[in-house]
């Protein structure tokens, strides 16, 4: 199981779930926790998303790929970053399939899925997106800074400037990269 990290840097309510799914990899051990279409029923399951014996396909197994990285994409954004459009168009395409629809029963509107299986399971983790979105929590989840980590993480700060899904460690990390590139930098002159 991929390490959840700073639990200072978990985002608040279903929000977690958006961040658990991105964070199913890490890109520095590497590990990761969908790398087969069992897997990613196995990791839905345990989420009750979906039905532990709903099969899965190569394909299904891409597009949550395409979601998971086209969500991380949207998190460089939300940490400053320029937007990957190819990331975003690849998650567009996948989430057209959740069939997400507004469901009113005399309670508070709601985003739910028609669709079953990892369309349906898809289609969870987006509507807490777009309820995210919502109620203002969506643009605090982040992806970090350091270009070997890309985490996503959660920034509690009250200025809303948090770069790093821990300054202890990427924020070092980087700010050791730079102060070595100043040096060779004068060295050279």
């Amino acid at each position: 199981m991929v390490d959840q990290g700073n639990p200072d840097k978990h985002a608040p309510g279903d929000l977690f779930l958006v961040q658990r799914f991105v964070n199913s990899v890490e890109f520095d051990v590497p590990q990761d926790e969908l790398s087969t279409p069992e897997a990613l029923r196995g990791w839905f399951a345990e989420r009750d998303l979906m039905r532990p014996d709903e099969p899965v396909t190569e394909g299904d197994l891409r597009r949550a790929l395409d979601v998971r990285e086209g969500l991380r994409a949207l998190l460089f954004a939300n940490n400053g970053d320029d937007v990957d459009e190819p990331a975003l168009e690849r998650l567009n395409r996948a989430a057209g399939r959740a069939c997400l629809v507004l469901r009113a029963d005399g309670g508070s509107p709601r985003l739910e899925s028609e669709a079953v299986g990892v369309d349906g399971a898809l289609a969870q983790v987006l509507s807490r997106v777009s309820t995210a979105v919502a109620d203002g929590t969506w643009e605090r989840l982040k992806a970090c800074a350091l270009d070997d980590c890309r985490w996503a993480f959660y920034d509690h700060s009250k200025n809303r400037s948090g770069k790093w899904c821990s300054m202890e460690t990427c924020g070092n990390v980087h700010k050791a990269r730079r102060h070595r590139a100043k040096q060779r930098g004068q060295a050279a002159a």
